[in-house]
């Protein structure tokens, strides 16, 4: 069901309004907390001018990070939101104020001296205990001082909407009194996915890497019922060419997954299923670079379909960067999941995920990049901009594919 947006509130309802404003500024920091990417920010600009230009009292509010509460403010240092909020200020050509609380009197102080069209940063929202709190008093308490900073509430943070945070789930809830609407980035980003699952142009493919069969399992079947073909790389793929009967060597294969209530589920199996179950949809790889240790100065060799002892996969071979290159230029339709290698190590190792970010930017078709590790990759390659779409969540994308709903988002008033 389509849900209200920004552009759905006249100018003249945000005039002057105090409004609530979940963002994802949740960008890539280096260790002193200086921003090493920024794109979240940039994602988030087109909502935050249109709250502007109507005039309303922007109170921005986001996470940043990991903190931890209980390791003490050295720890939680490089998680402030003072980088943010300046970078922000510079795109926006304004000044934005931060304050160094999440609530409280001086939040309140400072929301109060608020002028229509200007932007206040609230600290990282998890510095408050309440944020992620597992007692649901705790998370009331805190939703309930939220609320009374705002006349109207916006949620633009599609990488949180698959959380229960206090800022995202429980203070929409408690403003059920007053506007509650998605901001243009969340907008794009579930049209995005309900447009590619309900009417792809076609041949559709589907690209998955990553790490683990089971944390993308969902995901798998999903793409396995809607795509015409599905190309595995990364690590994930040594688990499938295992439970071919591949030789995979020292590779990472998973075998079994412990699930959360205390079973556990037979990867390999499983694995053996899907391959039976896909037939020819699914394509694995031809070819590996592989190393002898798990170091980026390791000795590396170019390997076969099976991987000799001793050797570990680490990234896709030249002859399957090179169909898997074909497959993405003969598609109408492609989204990608989870880089091929471990890239981050740069040369060779980068050179499977290089590759396919570099085809799909050469693609004039549909292209879609969900979220993470490989949203992570196509902007340091500097191909972002080529592509037709990069999500800027990467569970909140696999969870909105695998089930098109969130609670976050049954806040938020129907169209």
């Amino acid at each position: 069901m389509a849900k209200k947006t920004v552009r759905d509130l006249p100018k003249s309802a945000l005039q002057g309004k105090r409004v609530l404003a979940r963002f994802d500024l949740n960008v890539s920091i280096d260790d002193n907390g200086e921003i090493t990417g920024d794109r979240r920010i940039r994602a988030s600009l087109d909502t935050f001018q249109v709250l502007r230009d109507a005039g309303a009292r922007v109170i921005a509010i986001s996470h940043l990070g990991r903190p931890d509460l209980a390791k003490g403010p050295d720890f939680n240092r490089p998680f402030r939101m003072d980088n943010v909020a300046k970078k922000l200020g510079e795109y926006l050509g304004s000044t934005v104020r931060k304050v160094d609380e999440v609530v409280g009197p001086k939040v309140t102080e400072a929301v109060n001296s608020l002028r229509p069209g200007e932007v206040l940063v609230l600290e990282n929202v998890r510095f408050h205990a309440g944020e992620q709190s597992k007692d649901e008093s705790k998370k009331k308490e805190f939703a309930a001082e939220l609320a009374r900073l705002g006349d109207i509430y916006v949620n633009d943070a599609f990488g949180t909407l698959h959380n229960k945070d206090v800022s995202v789930l429980a203070l929409p809830s408690v403003m059920k009194d007053r506007p509650r609407v998605i901001g243009l980035l969340v907008e794009k980003e579930l049209r995005t996915v309900d447009e590619m699952l309900s009417q792809p142009a076609r041949p559709m493919l589907g690209i998955m890497g990553g790490a683990k069969v089971s944390d993308k399992i969902k995901f798998i079947r999903v793409l396995l019922k809607q795509v015409d073909q599905l190309l595995i790389g990364g690590a994930m793929a040594y688990t499938f060419l295992k439970a071919r009967g591949n030789e995979t060597g020292n590779s990472r294969v998973e075998t079994v997954s412990e699930n959360k209530d205390g079973t556990k589920t037979d990867i390999l199996a499983l694995a053996k299923d899907l391959l039976a179950e896909a037939g020819n949809k699914i394509v694995l790889p031809f070819d590996h670079l592989a190393v002898d240790r798990f170091e980026a100065t390791a000795n590396t060799q170019v390997t076969g379909a099976d991987i000799p002892a001793g050797w570990m996969g680490i990234d896709i071979g030249p002859q399957t960067i090179a169909k898997y290159c074909e497959a993405v230029a003969a598609a109408k339709t492609v989204i990608w999941n989870g880089p091929m290698g471990l890239f981050e190590w740069g040369t060779p190792f980068e050179n499977g995920t290089r590759a396919i970010a570099e085809a799909m930017s050469r693609s004039s078709n549909r292209t879609i990049v969900g979220g993470g590790e490989t949203a992570e990759a196509v902007e340091a390659f500097g191909l972002a901009d080529r592509i037709s779409h990069v999500s800027t969540g990467g569970g909140a994308f696999l969870k909105y594919v695998e089930e098109r709903k969130f609670q976050t988002l049954d806040q938020i008033e129907d169209m």
